[in-house]
């Protein structure tokens, strides 16, 4: 238990990737990335990856090292970073973690839940309720069935919904039951480093980004992506709106300030989940990065 993972977590466009290549700079090591839309080579521009040269700064892991072609989950993610950051604990003391999904970056720090297989007929059963009925249905399904899971999950999401009750259905038992259970220890410790700001500079930043994408031709690289638009990592802010305008849907300034409204939204989910977590140290979005280094560093204590 003498090494370190350093987390560095916030919402989308709060400054997380410029703090993690510093800190890791710092401390002479490498960063894995747990972004789960920047691991696809075909997305560069719509996921914020990081530039050349800041790749070049630090050595990154799961940066752009899949296609969306792969099927590749939470699981598999889990799997290969905890492979990794033994190898990497081969070499140094301390490792940064940085990204924007929090589910990806938990199944690394805690070790995913363990659910029973269940039948593909009940998640192809819920769909089709979905389609039919809406998603109001489901929800008071799920209340009925797991009254903690409808009050903790994140309910409008479909998905999320659809595997509660996909395993209430095929347990019998609640979705509740099977979390936080049964998890891998893990032979590091965790710092958890977190980037904050007020809202309505978050959600400027938000603008800035989006715009800068568009001029770095976000436009042309949805483009190319639209004829695989129903693959899973497609489902992604950015790409969504701008197949929308072209089928024509959306015209093209209304596109970009839905992915701006989306992004947004996003963040905020992001500024939720986090809120949850007591373990994270906040900094500032604009506190001197050589400061927060010191703060960070003070908390490393090696035997």
């Amino acid at each position: 238990m003498n090494k370190y993972l350093i987390a560095v977590v916030g919402a989308t466009a709060i400054g997380k990737t410029t703090l993690s290549i510093q800190l890791a700079k710092h401390l002479n090591t490498e960063i894995i990335s747990c972004d789960s839309r920047q691991f696809y080579k075909e997305m560069e521009i719509g996921t914020a990856v990081p530039n050349k040269e800041e790749l070049n700064a630090v050595k990154h892991h799961f940066i752009q090292n899949r296609s969306i072609f792969d099927d590749y989950s939470v699981g598999d993610f889990e799997k290969d970073a905890i492979k990794k950051l033994e190898e990497l604990f081969k070499k140094h003391n301390v490792v940064v973690l940085v990204g924007g999904s929090g589910l990806y970056a938990n199944a690394v720090i805690d070790g995913l839940d363990y659910f029973p297989e269940v039948s593909p007929d009940i998640r192809k059963q819920l769909n089709h309720q979905l389609q039919q009925n809406g998603i109001t249905a489901l929800q008071e399904q799920l209340k009925k069935l797991d009254i903690e899971s409808y009050q903790t999950i994140e309910i409008a999401n479909p998905q999320r919904l659809i595997r509660a009750l996909e395993i209430c259905i095929g347990t019998g038992k609640t979705y509740a039951s099977f979390k936080n259970k049964n998890k891998h220890p893990r032979n590091f410790k965790t710092i958890k480093i977190g980037l904050t700001a007020p809202r309505e500079i978050m959600y400027q930043r938000i603008n800035q980004r989006v715009d800068i994408m568009m001029q770095q031709g976000l436009l042309e690289e949805a483009k190319k992506l639209h004829p695989h638009k129903d693959l899973n990592a497609l489902q992604t802010v950015g790409y969504k709106e701008l197949f929308s305008y072209f089928e024509n849907e959306f015209t093209l300034d209304f596109a970009i300030e839905e992915i701006k409204k989306n992004t947004r939204r996003f963040a905020k989910r992001q500024v939720t989940w986090n809120k949850k977590d007591t373990d994270i140290h906040w900094f500032n979005f604009d506190e001197n990065t050589a400061e927060i280094i010191k703060k960070i560093t003070e908390l490393l204590h090696f035997e």
